[in-house]
């Protein structure tokens, strides 16, 4: 098993499984991932195989299969962040860093360090993102992004108000 927070390699070519109501191209999740964050009913329904994953914000649908089997967000024990409205949500799932959270510290501090202590948290081998992370994958990424953006709004308002 690979750690979550380690180079993968990408879905191969334009031939990729895509979502069956979307149409979006799913990238593979390890099936350990699915079963860890379905509820006890959609968990009871889980097939061997091979499953992907949907980040559509505009479809209900998280996992899926090439027999086309679903499972939807009702369907999970966490909300999946790219499926819910930008504010509040989840950046990740093992430490807890979110969108509110970030917001506040750029607004008390004038910076958001939350990569740098999900770097760190990495670094000492806590992520656990294989089973956290509905997508399966690291955060980092996610984090350092909408870090990124919340500064960047943070500073707009900033310059409106001197303006």
């Amino acid at each position: 098993m690979t750690s979550s927070c380690e180079s993968r390699e990408p879905v191969a070519g334009s031939g990729a499984p895509r979502c069956p109501r979307s149409g979006t191209k799913g990238p593979a999740v390890e099936l350990l991932t699915v079963k860890a964050l379905l509820g006890a009913l959609a968990l009871r329904s889980v097939r061997q195989g091979l499953y992907r994953f949907c980040a559509d914000p505009t479809c209900a649908v998280v996992y899926f299969d090439e027999a086309g089997q679903v499972f939807e967000t009702a369907d999970l024990r966490v909300p999946v962040w790219q499926k819910e409205a930008p504010g509040a949500r989840m950046m990740c799932y093992c430490f807890g860093e979110n969108e509110a959270a970030m917001a506040r510290e750029v607004a008390e501090t004038g910076r958001c360090d939350a990569a740098l202590r999900v770097r760190a948290d990495i670094a000492a081998g806590r992520c656990a993102c294989q089973v956290r992370n509905p997508r399966g994958t690291c955060c980092l990424g996610d984090v350092v992004r909408a870090a990124a953006h919340i500064e960047a709004q943070a500073g707009a308002v900033r310059q409106a108000d001197c303006g």
